[in-house]
């Protein structure tokens, strides 16, 4: 394997790492997926919205940082580590969330909207939540940003991967899944693997930004 190949090979799995490492926690978007899936109602079409919806911010936010950080190296340097330091709390939180007991359920309930009813509602649970705007467009854009220009495409496929992999595996394995996601413990060990993943980021971005200065 060529070093190019290999780079964008590891860009690809560290896009793909942030990415789960963020998406994965209980809220009210997982939840909303997991519901449809429970109820077997639109599950492509939520899917598909939320993870199309995911990769557009992503895309907007590596591209849209990069050209405004492209003419100030030092700027792109104090928010590689700003990224990074925002990376370590959230481990941190992770860790937190790791000793305290949580689940995420969701019943199936009885008929439901119909598809058009279903996508807005997945729209605003997408949407209007402050968060995935500091998530996908200022967080992982930065980070996105920060990779080498011709290769920022691989970075990006792989965060968009992570959204189309999660929600298909909420969405479509939602009545296997169902009681695994109710298990306490269960998203103990998640959270813990989210921290260590979270650690080891901020690492590579803090040696990121301390090689490119």
């Amino acid at each position: 394997m060529s070093a190019t190949a290999a780079l964008a090979a590891a860009l690809f799995v560290q896009g793909l790492a942030l990415s789960l490492g963020l998406i994965v926690a209980i809220g009210a978007q997982n939840a909303f997926v997991l519901r449809q899936g429970l109820r077997r109602e639109h599950v492509g079409s939520v899917v598909l919205f939320c993870a199309v919806a995911d990769a557009v911010l992503i895309a907007a936010g590596v591209l849209g940082m990069a050209r405004a950080l492209g003419a100030s190296p030092g700027l792109a340097r104090a928010l590689a580590l700003a990224g990074a330091a925002f990376l370590a709390a959230y481990g941190v939180q992770a860790l937190r969330r790791a000793r305290q007991p949580r689940r995420l359920e969701a019943t199936a309930g009885g008929a439901g909207p119909g598809r058009a009813a279903v996508l807005a509602q997945a729209a605003a649970f997408t949407l209007l939540n402050p968060h995935v705007y500091l998530d996908t467009v200022l967080l992982v854009g930065s980070i996105g940003a920060a990779q080498p220009a011709a290769l920022q495409g691989w970075f990006i496929a792989g965060a968009g991967s992570a959204s189309l992999l999660w929600f298909g595996l909420l969405g479509f394995g939602a009545r296997r899944l169902a009681p695994w996601f109710a298990r306490p413990v269960a998203w103990q060990r998640l959270d813990a693997l989210i921290a260590v993943t979270m650690f080891v980021l901020a690492a590579l971005l803090v040696r990121h930004a301390l090689a490119a200065g």
